[in-house]
């Protein structure tokens, strides 16, 4: 085993409730450095955490001989940029999703990664659901036969309040918006469940709420809190001509919702936030609960399926790193990132042209 792995934070806001607290329980892991865009926000991460160093560079922290893994939860517009400079420093990286702002970025980025001997991520954490990789299993063992149809259902209340205040969520030119922050996860979990790509889609973006408070004025929201794709698969041995629909609002309550469904030609699959699964065989009017495993989550936030998904992640990215392993099973590569990066660019285009786009014959 190498010695212990040095983890430097660059992004100080979601980081700080979700990956900041699960690799600070990892064994053989080092919290040594956190970096924001604010130092007083990194100030108070580093003190909260009892990390060494903090920074409103996040040059700083990249350039550190004890960062092993250079973990990237900064909006998106930022990530091509840290990506590469974290690939020249010889680090580890779990970068967020969306990977990129654009497919071109995205190429850059994985082609960059190539030949490198270091774990380059995108942080889909939900694969590591202990539920959602019992499902995957199932699927491939023909439990409910050839995917016919998948349907994705994610309704959130967090964007509903028009108080909720303008910040790079609410900015294309950041990356903002919910297909990049959302759609990105239900595209991954597509691609991984069902061993295969989407072939086309149409997309419908809107914003509902049109303006938010910054700094004391009313500021024009430029992105989507809604995000709605239809789509078809290529075929592959777990799907035949299949299609798939996705609803994804972040205004929509009360209750969140985060819910993936899968229709067989022998039965129906329902896997919920938190990874339960459920089926129901054809003819079977009723369905089945199937034991699952839960992973810890994480003391004063939500569980939305997202932290407890960390919680199983993050030990996996250590040991990795310390048996000198560059591959994770189920983790999502750069190359996932771009796959992912190309439907969401398609689904931009059909949202402005109104019309469907393809991606593959």
């Amino acid at each position: 085993m190498e010695k212990t792995v040095g983890i430097g934070i660059v992004g100080a806001g979601f980081a700080r409730r979700v990956q900041i607290p699960a690799f600070s329980q990892c064994e053989g892991a080092r919290l040594v450095s956190v970096s924001s865009g604010t130092l007083a926000n990194a100030k108070a991460a580093a003190e909260e955490f009892d990390i060494e160093h903090f920074s409103n560079d996040w040059r700083e922290t990249i350039a550190r001989d004890d960062v092993d893994l250079v973990c990237i939860t900064t909006p998106p517009n930022l990530h091509r940029e840290m990506v590469l400079a974290a690939l020249d420093a010889g680090k580890h990286i779990l970068a967020e999703k969306p990977m990129a702002m654009n497919v071109a970025e995205a190429e850059e980025m994985t082609d960059a990664a190539k030949g490198k001997s270091v774990l380059a991520l995108i942080d889909h954490e939900l694969r590591f659901l202990p539920g959602r990789q019992k499902a995957y299993q199932m699927l491939r063992d023909g439990v409910i036969g050839k995917v016919l149809h998948a349907k994705y259902d994610l309704r959130a209340p967090h964007r509903a309040d028009p108080a909720v205040p303008w910040n790079w969520w609410s900015d294309i030119e950041a990356g903002g918006g919910a297909l990049g922050a959302i759609n990105s996860h239900v595209i991954d979990s597509f691609n991984w469940f069902l061993g295969t790509e989407i072939s086309s889609v149409y997309c419908q973006l809107q914003t509902h709420i049109k303006q938010r408070l910054n700094n004391g004025e009313m500021r024009d929201v430029t992105t989507d809190d809604e995000a709605n794709m239809l789509l078809r698969f290529t075929d592959s041995e777990l799907t035949s001509d299949a299609t798939g629909i996705v609803s994804v609002s972040m205004i929509e309550g009360p209750e969140y919702v985060n819910k993936i469904e899968f229709v067989g030609t022998e039965g129906w699959m329902r896997v919920g936030h938190r990874g339960d699964v459920q089926i129901a065989k054809r003819g079977e009017t009723e369905m089945t609960v199937v034991d699952v495993e839960y992973p810890p989550s994480i003391s004063g936030v939500f569980e939305s399926g997202f932290p407890s998904g960390f919680m199983a992640f993050a030990p996996k990215i250590i040991e990795a790193i310390r048996n000198g392993s560059t591959k994770i099973e189920h983790a999502a590569t750069f190359e996932d990132g771009l796959s992912v990066q190309r439907v969401l660019d398609a689904a931009r285009e059909s949202s402005t042209n109104g019309a469907r786009t393809l991606l593959s014959a």
